[in-house]
């Protein structure tokens, strides 16, 4: 018995289009102008970006990573990955709360420099800045430019975006499916899509329509494989 969902459409990349919207049009409107670095209405170029995990923050920071001229970082990223280059035009922070104490000195760092050379900068954590622990200054740091929350998903939103996936890949779904689906798998669209596209794989495979009872012993399957 195989895992059909190991590393399924890993080599992807993300991108802004596939970002599912939300309650996140505002955020989506000012990172599609920071695609073409083209700063806000009132000039800023700093982003914070706050929210739970899986409501697509790290998403946006890699699609914006895709976009030429910038560099992703993590907490664990070396010291000279936080150094300011000329030739870097945005630099993207991802897990602020998980950055150490060195990690958090070289953040600061690169929000001054990238400030004073008119770089863009967007960051990324669980809390908002102030609440955030980290050291002081960099939590003022943080809060330089414009923040925002990143809402996740209502289960209305993740069904619709997930029957619009089916309709761009020709798959019949029957009804209750996607119901079931986000209420007993994992709730973040990556892994959603993914397993819509290994249950659409699952369904070729055996000959078997989009069901409800197909997609109960698909999980099955994937539940027997993983223990």
């Amino acid at each position: 018995m195989r895992q059909l969902l190991l590393d399924l459409d890993a080599e992807k990349p993300q991108s802004l289009d596939t970002f599912v919207v939300g309650q996140n049009a505002e955020l989506a409107q000012l990172l599609s102008l920071f695609s073409t670095r083209t700063p806000s209405l009132y000039g800023e170029r700093f982003v914070y970006l706050w929210g739970q995990p899986g409501a697509g923050k790290t998403h946006l920071l890699q699609a914006l990573a895709d976009t030429g001229d910038a560099r992703f970082l993590t907490p664990d990223a070396p010291s000279e990955a936080f150094t300011y280059t000329p030739a870097i035009s945005m630099y993207l922070l991802d897990d602020c709360e998980k950055l150490s104490p060195r990690a958090q000195i070289d953040a600061f760092n690169l929000f001054n420099e990238a400030r004073a050379n008119g770089a863009f900068l967007i960051a990324a954590g669980n809390h908002p800045p102030m609440i955030l622990g980290v050291r002081e200054d960099l939590r003022t740091r943080l809060g330089w430019g414009l923040i925002y929350q990143v809402h996740g998903l209502t289960d209305e939103d993740k069904i619709n975006a997930l029957e619009k996936a089916a309709l761009q890949r020709g798959m019949s779904i029957s009804a209750g499916v996607l119901p079931y689906l986000i209420t007993h798998y994992q709730r973040d669209m990556n892994s959603l899509t993914k397993m819509l596209i290994a249950l659409d794989q699952f369904s070729l495979e055996t000959k078997r329509p989009i069901t409800l009872p197909l997609l109960r012993d698909f999980l099955l399957q994937q539940e027997a494989y993983t223990s």
